[in-house]
């Protein structure tokens, strides 16, 4: 009885081990392989006709708004004004007909100064991966500036690179160690999960549609 449980703790601590080396190696590689495609200066940046707003909750559970969401609308807004973009593209999740994430930040643009007309939807961006890809097959840009705080950017600019996307990436404030502790044990996992729908399940945007012309 004894050696056939001995076994089984082995393996189990055996796959546990080979598990999260497999996770680190996965972030290492997206991290080594994205940073000179992410800039922390709007001075150093180079200039692109579109930007990528990746949508996020405006509002938490407990009603205050998301510091996610509030630092990607200032960071789009501040491209925006330093001409570093020339159009502001937000998209994110409209599964649901009482939530809108690119209505929200559209709305948010406005009130800081963004022309209407220089901001356009997409409602479809379910994930990070919908989103990179239909920058491409429905928006028609093949380069962009990706605008989201680091760890999503790098992950961003991953996907980019394997869709044969020009795109680079403005980092935007990020959040404190503590405020942020959920959202970046996740970004373990989802990196993890990225690696299979792009090399693996070859996963596919839940909806592509018409094309959309920006400019």
């Amino acid at each position: 009885m004894q050696l056939p449980r001995l076994f089984h703790w082995k393996f189990l601590i055996g796959f546990g081990i080979l598990t999260i080396a497999i996770i680190l190696g996965i972030n290492a590689v997206v991290n080594v392989s994205t940073r000179d495609r992410v800039y922390q200066s709007i001075k150093d940046i180079p200039a692109n006709k579109v930007g990528l707003v990746l949508g996020t909750a405006k509002y938490l559970e407990n009603g205050q708004v998301n510091l996610y969401y509030r630092y990607r609308v200032e960071g789009a807004v501040t491209l925006f004004q330093q001409r570093k973009i020339e159009y502001i593209l937000v998209s994110g999740d409209n599964s649901r007909k009482e939530y809108n994430e690119p209505k929200q930040f559209r709305e948010d643009l406005i009130r800081k100064g963004i022309p209407a007309e220089r901001i356009f939807l997409d409602y479809a961006g379910f994930r990070t991966l919908d989103s990179i890809v239909r920058l491409q097959k429905v928006f028609g840009q093949s380069r962009a500036t990706i605008i989201s705080q680091e760890f999503h950017n790098q992950r961003a600019i991953f996907i980019a690179q394997t869709k044969g996307i020009d795109a680079i990436a403005y980092n935007v404030k990020d959040v404190s160690p503590g405020y942020g502790v959920t959202t970046r044990s996740r970004e373990f996992l989802a990196r993890s999960k990225m690696m299979l729908d792009l090399y693996v399940l070859f996963t596919q945007p839940r909806y592509l549609g018409e094309k959309v012309v920006i400019g």
